[in-house]
């Protein structure tokens, strides 16, 4: 009876489990829903912005005082991780740690590299190295424009300041609720276009091209973040659901394994106690 007991504390555990990441499954399913449809609406107007940016930033001299596109010699190198606040969404987290490592340690590995940590799993995970000079995790309790760009000041502050020669963005861009993919894009300074590329550059000017690029440049930078950061936040809960929705199935399954086996050790159990007592009732008769 003691095995019998087991399984039953067994089975009782399973499916306590399987309530739970059910409920995590739905919960994250309903705010994919909304995250999704936000970062849909927001791709092509970021696109576009950060398209014409660098057109007009190609065509500037480079005395015009474009100090946001200063190519200069790559010394000290800042990564931004985005990952996120909690675990339980599969390889979410890991794969922009990994892709973070690579990038420490075999395109920079000569460099001064910092860590800018927007997630408690990359801070927990890169302050073991004392690489992380900040931890913006807080962004995600309020993911608004206005507080990402107070984000994208600082870092445009510390770049003309020369404090980092260079700036990356490291996160998981949403394809679908089951795919995300690993994205690595220069925050600055700004990507030169290529001047292989056709560009239409037939623009009016009202006013004049430096004061609109000037504008122009921290509102294009400022909405680059933020839509990286709203990008790994609907890839998040896409992993999430994804991962969730596996643990409820193979927890379902585990559940009627163990009640299958429940029942031939209660079955077992029952033949016995039936020879038992047939044993001892021809014994007497005997």
């Amino acid at each position: 009876m003691a095995n019998l007991k087991e399984i039953r504390n067994r089975i009782s555990s399973v499916s306590s489990t399987m309530q739970i990441t059910s409920a995590m499954k739905m919960v994250s399913a309903a705010k994919l829903k909304k995250a999704q449809d936000s970062i849909t609406a927001m791709r092509p107007y970021s696109n576009k912005l950060t398209e014409l940016l660098q057109n007009l930033s190609a065509t500037l001299d480079a005395d015009s005082g474009s100090k946001y596109a200063d190519q200069r010699e790559v010394k000290n190198v800042l990564i931004i991780a985005v990952t996120s606040n909690r675990g339980l969404c599969g390889a979410f987290n890991s794969n922009i740690i990994k892709q973070t490592n690579n990038l420490i340690n075999d395109v920079y590995p000569t460099k001064n590299v910092s860590v800018l940590a927007i997630g408690k799993k990359a801070n927990d995970a890169f302050a073991k190295q004392n690489r992380v000079v900040a931890n913006e995790s807080k962004v995600f309790d309020n993911l608004t424009f206005d507080n990402v760009s107070v984000i994208a000041e600082m870092l445009m502050e510390k770049f003309v300041g020369g404090e980092y020669d260079k700036i990356e963005v490291v996160y998981n861009h949403f394809k679908n609720a089951a795919t995300q993919i690993v994205l690595t894009e220069q925050f600055l300074p700004i990507v030169p276009v290529d001047n292989d590329t056709n560009v239409n550059l037939d623009y009016v000017f009202e006013p004049s091209k430096l004061e609109i690029v000037e504008e122009l440049i921290p509102k294009s930078l400022k909405t680059q973040l933020y839509k990286g950061i709203r990008d790994s936040f609907a890839s998040e809960h896409g992993a999430r659901m994804t991962a969730m929705h596996k643990a409820t199935d193979n927890a379902t399954e585990l559940r009627d394994q163990l009640k299958l086996t429940y029942n031939k050790a209660r079955q077992a159990a029952i033949t016995n106690e039936i020879l038992e007592i047939v044993g001892g009732a021809e014994a007497l008769n005997n």
